[in-house]
Formats: C-alpha cells, structure tokens, sequence
C-alpha cells in the first residue's frame, strides 16, 4: 500500500485508472477509505482516482492528540501535491465532507468542485452537542457502547440490510478510542457556516433520506450550492444508494462545472 509522509504523520492511500479531472475520495469518522468503494470504481474508469485514509484512520497512523479538520484537509492539499493531481474533485462523506469544504476553502488552487455526501452537522444544537460530549467521555474510559447505539439508531433506516449495518458497525468500531473520541472532537469544534461562507468552488450536497443538513440550511450557508437527494438511503447513502450517487455527482459536473466535463463512466 503505497503512503506518504505529511508533518510526521504517515498517510496510506489506494489510486487507480487515468484521466483529469482527478478524484480524491475522504471517508468519514472512524471510517476508511473502503466506504468509497463503489464511487472510485465507477470514476476510475475515465478518471484517475485516489482514495486515502485520514490520519487515525485505517492504515493510516494513529497519533495520540487533537485532530482537527483543519488538518485532515492540509494532509488532503499535501497529498494532491504530492501526486501531481492538478485541481482534483474531491468527494468526503460525513467528517469528509467538512475536510473537503475546508480543503476548498484553505486551498481553492487544489480543487476544481467538492462533493458532500450527507455531511455531519455544520452546526450543531445544544442538546445534541451535550450527548456527543457525552459519548467522548465514555469513549476515552473504553466504553464505546454508546457511539455503537448512536450509530445504530441514528444513521440508517428502517429498511437499511442488517448485514449491511453490522458490516458498517463494524468497521467504524474498530478504530481506536483516542481516534474516536478526538475525532469526534474535531467535528464538534468546526464551524461550518463560517468555512462555507469561504468556499468558492462549485460544491454539490447529496443529501439522505433524513438528512443532516436540511438542502434549505445548505444553500443559506452555501449560496451556490447544488442540492441533491438520495432516495430510500440512510447517512451512508453513497453505499446504500451509488448508482444515484455517482450519477448525480456525474450531472453536477457536467452542467455546474466549466473547467470539468465528460464526468463518469
């Protein structure tokens, strides 16, 4: 697995097929770049992609400390540097997507459109805050229990597969407390109508069946958003629902984008 080395911290990452624009693909908490899977398949095949694994994700290391999303997205901007990717599209889903939006507003020479798929709260209510407070603290004593019940009951739907569930719960289970409880962190102290008020690349949302981020806040907070809604698929809508998925991202970049065109399969 090829990596590269950004501040100290070593970041793996997977790339296949050719083409321009390229596709950078940025899981989201306590995810790997696996949940990309099905997009990067589609894509690679007129364009070059490159799914990564955050720091503290996956085969990515794990270092002890803060993990902001400030730094998620300067690992992001080092990366398209390093591979010479030109000005990529990047698509993050929940944590990714607010790497992405701060990736395109720390560095819009790096990126010609973001792509959020359901992403997590851009501000978040009082009352919620109190119980995901809650669950770090439970979390760095090694009780996990409580993000598996979140998880669980927050983030699919009725009609969501069990195997389907107990495959996603499994792996986002599996990162370490000190990744799960910091990063969880990191999501609480970011400030999303701020960051979106300093984007100015084309950027589609890709709402869930329940979304997040109502499609009416996201185009308070981001003017010029393209607003899209998956139909019959929870928070990981990119893997319950990718042919609509990957089309509507295809769509967007066909008639949002100047710079980007022929898009897809």
């Amino acid at each position: 697995m090829p990596t590269i080395v950004h501040n100290g911290t070593k970041l793996a990452y997977e790339e296949r097929g050719e083409g321009k624009p390229a596709f950078v693909f940025v899981h989201g908490w306590t995810c790997d770049r696996s949940f990309f899977a099905p997009q990067a398949e589609y894509f690679a095949k007129r364009h070059r992609v490159v799914n990564v694994d955050l720091r503290g994700h996956g085969e990515s290391d794990k270092p002890r400390g803060a993990y902001p999303i400030a730094a998620y997205a300067d690992d992001i901007a080092y990366l398209i540097e390093r591979l010479s990717l030109g000005k990529v599209v990047a698509v993050g889903h929940s944590m990714g997507a607010l790497a992405v939006l701060q990736l395109a507003a720390e560095h819009p020479e790096r990126v010609a459109a973001i792509v959020m798929t359901d992403p997590a709260p851009f501000e978040i209510p009082a009352d919620f805050r109190k119980n995901l407070e809650a669950m770090i603290a439970a979390a760095e004593t090694g009780d996990r229990e409580p993000f598996r019940q979140f998880i669980d009951q927050n983030l699919f739907l009725p009609t969501s597969e069990r195997t389907f569930k107990e495959r996603i719960l499994s792996a986002m289970m599996s990162a370490p407390d000190h990744v799960a409880a910091d990063a969880m962190r990191g999501i609480l102290a970011f400030d999303g109508p701020a960051v979106a008020a300093r984007c100015t690349v084309p950027a589609l949302h890709l709402a869930a069946t329940n979304p997040v981020n109502p499609p009416h806040m996201m185009t308070q907070w981001l003017p010029k958003v393209v607003n899209g809604w998956t139909v019959g698929a929870g928070h990981f809508n990119h893997l319950e629902a990718p042919e609509q998925v990957n089309l509507m991202i295809e769509s967007f970049l066909r008639h949002h984008t100047a710079e980007v065109s022929g898009a897809g399969a």
